[in-house]
């Protein structure tokens, strides 16, 4: 059976149906979003359609509004038309995909689905995103074809941000629809899939609301503040800074009291039932509104002063007042501040001897053993339930990898002292010898089956390599402190930073050239990439500023321009040659890793890509080729039979994306900025990612990979300085830049024309990269550059000075 989806339609368009709308069209598919009409149309609009589309309007328009672009890039909403559930309801029977995404209520979505039934076609895939209402009452009464090819598939919000998507069988799914969702979720969409049983709240949130309501609960018992709650629960346990409390304002204090009377009513005789109502206090807030980030009042906000300064402030569960707060300062999360792994840094926090120590571990373990009883009730396998916590609320490791980063033997000791009641399944565990969840296995990662008492294979997809693992099978073939050359197979190596941030230092700059000189010598090519966690990740945030401000402070310009000399050589030397070298980008790749990646062949870049050449915001110029290389990305796109050129229009967008520092919001930004080319790919799954640009190094090899001849390039010359002169003249006045910056971009078109040449002259690609280079290292004499560096050192944001 061949299953394809051109169009799909979303029903529902808030938060959820929009979301999921804006993916589906930056994926590529063409989309209908409908929605109600408006019940309270006045008798002159009631035959006015812009009216009666009043509400999916509304709708689309929030998408298009967001603060955190939902599309990738704007023009992706081309793809979606609007309409409403009376007009164009018809209309359903042209899509291959239908998504309910209406609100969560059980006879609104039943009457939905039997109006659906009665217009779709046959095999059209249904599927509702509904976060815990169970598939068999929502699909109840309806036909067999309809069952069949019924199921949910629950996104999580954002949704182009969030890589969870938990794909649940009705009672009737057909196999072969279930695995066609999953490919295309996976491969399409970008998601990490999760199968998850039909039972409440699925896999995600049943797990996640446990620890939450339980902390708020036993918050109150013992005496802490939010504050020092989420000062807990945030980085120091590899989770985000917005811990437990902020991340429900930002969900919403009425979703989070739905999902949790849900689990609630649904599940009569579960473990722990009645950890899922929620204190008193919470309903108290609910009722007047302080819903959190939505209502701007949950259970933090902030006021200003008359001056504009922020004030932040915390309700406070007794007398449901904001108060202001103070940093929190358990001697349990200052040792886990020295700590330098995950691992050291949650055995810091949970065996800590402080009172916040004390009240984290009683969560964790309280969850770890919930996590453990839910098998196989929600899920079959430990390694669902540790992907749906990390794809879906961001967390570095999943509950049964928390466990074994405790060190399961001892937390489980210290589990029973407690009071604690271990599953016997994890006693009988551990006394078969078997002292963690997740090992390695004659080469493969290996986690824990409780039904067979043994260990299986982490089964992944076939496009999924996995840089982990290939080091743990002895891969490795280079290394240094900064970074590895890692055996991918079939003659291709990759690249692989491990600085922080992945920031280029002297030692991968040295290492560059010698793990160009290996793959020479006994490879076919090379993937530059690297699999950092976190949401969006780091690629590489560019360069050693602590390195290079100590030479500029030390004097030491002479050091400066050999480092910079030897980073330009390196590029230079693997964009020319003799096998093709793939970069891998994703997130945040700025300044010098932007360079990497324009001196590379080709890219294969994740969609969440936030590229650009930030120099100038630190007082700077790209000096590793930066430069030289977004220009020829600009003019190569020039077909040669085109010999009369007006270079002004190349050369202005050029100039402005390093003048202003522009950073692209996702990859198609990127290739719109021009910063991506023709021959670069985009892939929505990072998991992919280094997959993938091996295959795109196997393919370039396999078409007869020739490196690029090295040729002068055309530049714009001295007309370009009095084009900028007048560019920067309107940015000053409309203060858009200020007077160092417009010093700083007049030295860059400078360097960009090619210096002192005629117009349209043609130079030596080393004319620019000397240019680069002075300029770089005079930049470094100035004051006003070093107090931007520092003050970027200090704060992690731009001075404008």
């Amino acid at each position: 059976m061949i299953i394809k989806i051109r169009q799909a339609v979303v029903i529902g368009s808030g938060v959820m149906g929009g979301g999921i709308a804006a993916l589906l069209a930056s994926a590529g598919i063409k989309t209908l979003l409908l929605d109600m009409v408006p019940i309270d149309l006045e008798d002159g609009e009631k035959d006015d359609p812009e009216a009666r589309n009043r509400i999916v309007k509304a709708g689309l328009d929030t998408v298009l509004m967001s603060s955190s672009p939902l599309l990738m890039q704007k023009k992706d909403v081309d793809r979606i038309t609007i309409g409403n559930l009376e007009d164009d309801f018809d209309r359903v029977a042209e899509c291959d995909w239908i998504v309910e995404a209406v609100i969560e209520n059980l006879k609104i979505k039943q009457n939905l689905f039997n109006r659906i039934e009665t217009v779709r076609k046959t095999g059209a895939i249904v599927s509702s995103n509904t976060s815990g209402i169970p598939l068999r009452a929502l699909s109840n009464g309806l036909g067999k074809d309809f069952k069949q090819h019924f199921l949910g598939t629950h996104f999580f919000n954002p949704v182009r941000y969030m890589h969870l998507l938990e794909i649940i069988s009705g009672e009737e799914t057909l196999p072969e629809v279930l695995e066609f969702m999953a490919d295309f979720g996976e491969r399409i969409l970008g998601k990490g899939i999760v199968r998850a049983k039909d039972t409440p709240n699925f896999v995600g949130n049943r797990i996640s609301l446990q620890e939450i309501v339980t902390a708020m609960h036993m918050m109150l018992e013992d005496g802490l503040t939010i504050p020092e709650v989420d000062a807990l629960f945030g980085m120091a346990m590899g989770r985000p800074k917005t811990a437990i409390f902020k991340t429900c304002d930002i969900v919403g204090l009425d979703i989070l009291e739905h999902a949790a009377r849900n689990t609630y009513e649904r599940v009569v005789d579960g473990e722990q039932r009645d950890r899922f109502v929620l204190p008193e206090f919470v309903h108290r807030m609910i009722q007047k509104n302080l819903l959190g980030t939505k209502t701007k009042s949950g259970f933090y906000k902030t006021e200003f002063t008359p001056e504009w300064k922020k004030i932040r402030k915390v309700i406070d569960p007794n007398s449901m007042e904001y108060i202001e707060y103070e940093p929190i300062n358990f001697p349990c999360l200052a040792q886990a501040q020295k700590a330098k792994t995950v691992s050291e840094k949650m055995k810091a926090v949970v065996f800590g001897k402080d009172k916040g120590a004390g009240f984290a571990w009683k969560i964790v373990a309280g969850n770890l053993i919930y996590a453990a009883n839910r098998i196989p009730e929600i899920s079959d396998t430990i390694v669902e339930i540790d992907n749906a916590m990390k794809w879906g609320f961001n967390f570095e490791l999943g509950p049964f990898e928390t466990w074994d980063a405790m060190g399961l033997k001892t937390s489980v000791e210290r589990m029973e002292k407690d009071g604690f009641t271990v599953p016997e399944k994890i006693k009988n565990m551990i006394e078969a010898g078997n002292p963690c969840f997740y090992k390695t296995e004659n080469h493969k990662v290996v986690a824990y089956d409780f039904e067979t008492e043994k260990y299986k294979e982490v089964v992944v997809s076939e496009r999924i390599v996995s840089l982990k693992a290939l080091k743990g099978d002895n891969k490795v073939v280079k290394t240094c402190a900064s970074a590895s050359l890692v055996d991918l197979d079939d003659g291709v190596f990759c690249l692989e930073f491990h600085t922080k941030m992945n920031a280029l230092n002297r030692e991968i700059v040295e290492f560059y050239k010698d793990v160009i000189e290996y793959v020479d010598t006994n490879g076919l090519g090379l993937v530059i990439g690297n699999q950092a966690g976190g949401m969006p990740g780091a690629f590489s945030a560019g360069g050693d500023l602590v390195y290079m401000a100590a030479l500029a402070t030390d004097g030491k310009y002479s050091e400066l321009d050999a480092f910079i000399k030897t980073t330009q050589d390196g590029f230079q030397k693997a964009k020319y040659s003799t096998f093709p070298v793939v970069a891998a980008p994703y997130g945040y790749t700025l300044g010098g890793g932007c360079e990497v990646c324009l001196g590379a062949d080709r890219m294969v870049a994740h969609a969440e890509l936030y590229m650009g050449l930030v120099e100038t915001g630190v007082g700077l110029l790209p000096a590793a080729g930066g430069c030289l290389n977004l220009w020829k990305k600009f003019i190569h796109t020039i077909p040669e039979a085109v010999t009369d050129v007006d270079l002004a229009k190349f050369f202005m967008p050029v100039f402005m994306s390093i003048a202003l520092a522009k950073v692209s919001t996702s990859a198609a930004q990127a290739r719109a900025n021009g910063f991506l080319g023709s021959q670069d790919r985009i892939v929505f799954n990072r998991d992919h990612l280094i997959g993938e640009a091996k295959k795109e190094v196997l393919k370039m090899v396999d078409e007869g990979y020739a490196p690029p001849v090295k040729r002068p390039i055309k530049v714009f010359g001295q007309a370009a300085r009095g084009m900028i002169d007048v560019e920067i003249f309107n940015m000053l006045s409309g203060k858009f830049i200020t007077e160092y910056d417009a010093f700083l971009v007049k030295r860059i078109a400078y360097v960009m024309s090619g210096g002192e040449v005629r117009d349209n002259s043609e130079v030596e690609e080393d004319v620019i990269l000397v240019l680069e280079r002075e300029a770089f290292v005079d930049f470094w004499k100035q004051e006003k550059t070093i107090a931007r560096v520092e003050h970027m050192l200090k704060t992690g944001k731009p001075l404008r000075n």
